[in-house]
């Protein structure tokens, strides 16, 4: 829907920042957003198949210039990796390359004009349609609370069963048992801690760029022949593109920042107090 069919610019960003959302269950008691859903089916099927494609193209000579991009950018994950954990990276290199690849895809979406993605989900009859998953709380959080199983379970595999409940119970104060509340309350804390900083920091800022661009577009939708509205259209496209430039290393910089925060944390499951 365009700005100018809509009354305000507070129906404008509300439309804009409205999920396409389902109710399940007896009494509509679950909500999906089916737009992050399927975004981010999309989204990683087209990483996982591009990354596919190169890899079954590779060949030993001289490489094409997607090949070498993709064996650059393979190296960059792996030293990410095998510089914040020393260990064996039969898993973590893989988890990071995916996070990575996703989690870019995901805000790479935020470069889509948001006019032309809801005027497209109109001409099929949608009444909203978030493209970008990563601005959805429930996304960013449930790969967060994902990476959260992930340090129990290599907490759980690095310590074994007593020594992870022992260390909840003991560190950081001592093990005297008068002290076994504020220790184990202290580590809970830390542990949920984790993953709510993780999602909220991609959320928060995924969800402050999306913003911006929705005050552009509003800034645009007052463009006319007259000479104020012929600045606003100039002072519009100049800034939405400036925008666009500079967001472009904030989606780099926060797919990167998911992937090795997450590497961290399953890296800190093997310390032990």
């Amino acid at each position: 829907m365009a700005a100018q069919e809509l009354h305000t610019p507070s129906d404008y960003i509300s439309h804009h920042l409205h999920n396409l959302t389902v109710k399940v269950g007896e009494g509509g008691f679950w909500s999906l957003n089916m737009d992050t859903i399927v975004m981010s089916w999309i989204l990683g099927i087209v990483g996982l198949g591009l990354i596919w494609m190169v890899a079954k193209g590779a060949t030993t000579g001289v490489p094409g210039r997607l090949q070498s991009f993709v064996e650059m950018f393979f190296e960059f994950v792996d030293s990410t990796v095998r510089d914040v954990f020393p260990g064996s990276r039969a898993l973590l290199g893989p988890m990071a390359l995916t996070i990575f690849t996703w989690v870019f895809l995901m805000n790479l979406m935020d470069l889509l004009p948001l006019d032309w993605v809801a005027g497209a989900a109109g001409l099929v009859g949608l009444h909203a349609w978030k493209p970008v998953p990563s601005t959805d709380l429930n996304a960013t959080f449930a790969m967060s609370f994902s990476v959260l199983i992930l340090v129990i379970f290599f907490s759980f595999k690095a310590k074994g069963a007593g020594g992870f409940v022992h260390e909840l119970f003991t560190a950081p104060f001592g093990s005297n048992p008068i002290l076994w509340p504020f220790n184990f309350a202290l580590n809970l804390i830390e542990l949920l801690a984790k993953p709510v900083s993780l999602g909220m920091r991609l959320f928060g800022n995924m969800y402050a760029g999306e913003l911006i661009f929705m005050l552009l577009g509003l800034l645009a939708s007052i463009a006319s022949f007259s000479a104020g509205g012929l600045l606003a259209g100039v002072a519009a496209t100049a800034l939405t593109w400036a925008w666009a430039v500079f967001h472009i290393l904030i989606i780099l910089l926060q797919a990167f920042i998911f992937m090795v925060l997450s590497v961290v944390y399953i890296a800190m499951a093997h310390e032990h107090h």
